[in-house]
């Protein structure tokens, strides 16, 4: 049972993938690429954390904890970057 759902999440969260891939190649906007790649990395984290479960192993979630920090850090500095020019001060 639990085999099976996770197969449905494993393309349900690949379809996500594509589709947020999509959106960051032919956004409109700068705005709408940066919100595109926020997605990306959670897909990408949701991705790793079905694969943890499916192969029973901890590591893929400390991968998952790492991509989700530097996902965060990334898109702080975009915004920031976005809205004034810079990163730093």
């Amino acid at each position: 049972m639990l085999d099976t759902v996770i197969a449905i999440a494993f393309v349900m969260v690949g379809l996500a993938l594509i589709l947020s891939l999509y959106r960051l190649l032919a956004g409109p906007d700068v705005p709408d690429r940066i919100l595109a790649l926020d997605t990306l990395y959670i897909n990408s984290i949701a991705l790793l954390i079905l694969l943890g479960i499916h192969l029973q192993s901890a590591l893929y979630y400390e991968a998952a904890l790492l991509i989700a920090v530097m996902g965060f850090m990334g898109t702080l500095a975009l915004s920031k970057y976005l809205l004034r020019g810079d990163i730093m001060e």
